[in-house]
This record gives C-alpha cells, sequence and structure tokens, in this order.
C-alpha cells in the first residue's frame, strides 16, 4: 500500500471547474474548489487501496510559501507517512518541491501535473515571467505572497526521488510546462507523460489521472 498525497494550486473557482468538468457541477460556499478538484481522483485511488491525502492549503492571503511547505510537512510527520507519492498540480508544484526536499526518506516520487517546476530562488511569478508572460495578465493570479516569495532548496536532495511530469497540450499554462520539459529533458529519473487536455485534468480525464498517480506508484516499487 502507498500512501499518495495531493497537493492543488491556485484558488480555482467553482465556475472554472464546471465549464471543464465531465461530471456532475460542483458547488460551494465560497465559490473556490480548493482541495476538491481531487474528488473525481480519490475513489480511483482508494479502490486500489492506496491511502489518500488532500490537504486544503491555507488562503494565500493567510501565509507564503514556506507556510504551505510547513502546512504540507506537518501533516505528513504527525500522521507518520513514509513511501509517499507527492503529487502538485499548478503552483502545488512549488509546494510539493519544497517539502520533498525537506522529507528526506519519506517521499519516493514526485508527480508535477501541468505544474510549476521551479529551480533554487525562483517563485512562481519568477517561472511565469522566464516563460515570456507577464505575471500580472494572468487572469485570476496576483501577488500574493506564496506566489512571489522564491523558493530556496537543495536540488540534491530530491535526487534519489522518482518525478514525473504530466504536460497537458491545451492547457493555458503550456508555455510554462514548456520551459519546465526543457529544464528537464534528458535528466535521469524524469518520466514525461501527455495529456490532451486543459490545464485542469482532474476535471476533464480523471480515469487517465489517477492512473499517471498509479503508474507513479509502480515506479516507486510501491
Amino acid at each position: 500500500m502507498a500512501v499518495l498525497v495531493l497537493v492543488h494550486g491556485g484558488s480555482m473557482s467553482t465556475e472554472t471547474w464546471n465549464r471543464l468538468t465531465t461530471g456532475a457541477p460542483v458547488h460551494t460556499e465560497d465559490g473556490r474548489m480548493g482541495a476538491r478538484i481531487w474528488d473525481p481522483v480519490v475513489p480511483l485511488l482508494a479502490a486500489h487501496g492506496h491511502r489518500v491525502f488532500t490537504p486544503a492549503l491555507i488562503d494565500e492571503h493567510c501565509t507564503d510559501l514556506t507556510g504551505h511547505i510547513l502546512q504540507l510537512c506537518t501533516l505528513i510527520a504527525d500522521r507518520g507517512l513514509t513511501n509517499i507519492v507527492l503529487a502538485g498540480h499548478s503552483y502545488g508544484g512549488m509546494v510539493i518541491t519544497g517539502a520533498a526536499a525537506r522529507l528526506e526518506g519519506r517521499v519516493r516520487h514526485l508527480v508535477y501535473i501541468d505544474a510549476a517546476l521551479p529551480a533554487p530562488g525562483q517563485s512562481l511569478f519568477d517561472l511565469i515571467a522566464t516563460a515570456g508572460i507577464d505575471p500580472f495578465s494572468c487572469a485570476g493570479l496576483e501577488p500574493a505572497p506564496p506566489y512571489t516569495e522564491k523558493l530556496q532548496f537543495d536540488p540534491r536532495d530530491l535526487e534519489p526521488v522518482g518525478k514525473t511530469y504530466v504536460y497537458c497540450t491545451e492547457s493555458d499554462f503550456v508555455r510554462v510546462s514548456r520551459e519546465a520539459l526543457k529544464t528537464v529533458a534528458g535528466v535521469p529519473g524524469w518520466t514525461f507523460m501527455g495529456l490532451p487536455s486543459s490545464h485542469v485534468p482532474m476535471a476533464e480525464m480523471p480515469d487517465e489521472v489517477a492512473w499517471i498517480l498509479l503508474d507513479a506508484v509502480k515506479r516507486a516499487g510501491m
């Protein structure tokens, strides 16, 4: 049995989700999806006997990137979780990178789902700008502390961890994900997979996302 910890990105609106989903519409009190973006995927993973956690990140106006990383590390430490496949969507790629660098021996595989893939000293805003996009032009993105804080970590801490990057071909994040692919092309330990979906494959292709996560479990030898 493996443990999968799935980390969402920014505060996606239910309106956006409902426009994309192949399932039933979702309505929440605050009009945001948060960790509920994983709802269509979790039953498919649990059916294979794995434990699945989908923490809701603290509101981006109330913390920073370090706060989100510590939130994730605390969850994993408090529950004594090991043999972890850690997955992040969009901004969640920043969080799982920082957390995995701190969780030596606990994380077996990282899965970046159309996600930010930072180098040391980069913020989400930096990654978007590097792709030739003005971060302030991105709908729904604001200069909140989690998105502007630069992530500091030692990439050597991640070398023993297997890694998968999921590239969504119809995504509005595509220019950023292309830069990510260029960064790690030819680097040992990486697996690349493409999905013909928007930036939110959990809404459009939940079965395929679950399959990719289960593949990561197998690659980790669990």
